[in-house]
């Protein structure tokens, strides 16, 4: 009995272990909806027939691997596609930062490979709070909205954290109006605290003092009523307008 009994526990274990591995499934619209509003950033492959078999299944499986910060789930249901004006198999990313979904259509595409896939994600991935950096600016300058909050800090400060949440707790009454980031500097470049608002080619910084709710919200706001003056910083003697 003992070996039999080891194998049904075996055989247990795999079966939670393949569900644990398993991309979760959205049967109808208001699932969809629901994985979507439940997080800022989420990733839906729409697979009318998800199988090994299936062009860009399997690798949009595995690039699922790769990003195990985003909620990724699958959706095969066509009254969800309707809704979301899906019309083929396709990998999309749906943001709240700027109320936006991104389609990669896979019948537009010759070759599909899970690497190119989680590029396609990770570089579209905008948050209330995105770090600023090579591959995220490709999104981020893509996207609807063009004026961004920028906070310079050094990652290795006391207060990254602190600022980083306040920032974050503020972006969404701005959703539609601005986007807040963050830029991480390394001590030698940056060992002050400073934010700017970066609009096409124009720039505004906010004067010195504590970078706090009431000042952030009282900056943005004046920028969205077009009240912001360029500001010099304490011993400048021109506007600072470099990043």
């Amino acid at each position: 009995m003992a070996p039999l009994l080891s194998l049904i526990l075996s055989l247990l274990a795999a079966s939670v272990i393949a569900e644990d591995n398993a991309l979760p499934t959205l049967s109808d619209v208001t699932a969809a909806e629901a994985f979507i509003e439940a997080s800022e950033v989420v990733v839906i492959g729409f697979f009318e027939t998800p199988s090994d078999e299936t062009f860009g299944y399997k690798e949009f499986v595995e690039a699922a691997k790769s990003v195990k910060h985003i909620p990724v789930a699958l959706c095969s249901d066509k009254e969800a596609w309707a809704k979301l004006s899906i019309v083929s198999d396709t990998v999309t990313i749906f943001r709240k930062a700027d109320n936006h979904q991104d389609n990669l259509q896979l019948s537009e595409t010759k070759k599909v490979e899970a690497d190119g896939l989680a590029r396609f994600i990770t570089m579209n991935e905008l948050r209330y709070i995105t770090e600023y950096n090579q591959v995220t600016a490709v999104g981020l300058f893509q996207s609807e909205v063009k004026a961004h909050l920028l906070l310079f800090i050094n990652r290795g400060s006391g207060d990254y954290k602190v600022l980083k949440d306040r920032l974050g707790a503020l972006a969404p009454e701005f959703v539609g109006k601005v986007r807040a980031g963050k830029q991480q500097l390394d001590l030698k470049r940056a060992t002050q605290q400073n934010l700017c608002y970066i609009d096409s080619d124009m720039k505004w910084l906010m004067p010195e003092g504590e970078i706090s709710n009431e000042r952030v919200r009282e900056f943005c706001q004046s920028f969205i009523q077009g009240d912001l003056k360029e500001v010099k910083q304490a011993g400048e003697t021109h506007p600072k307008i470099e990043l």
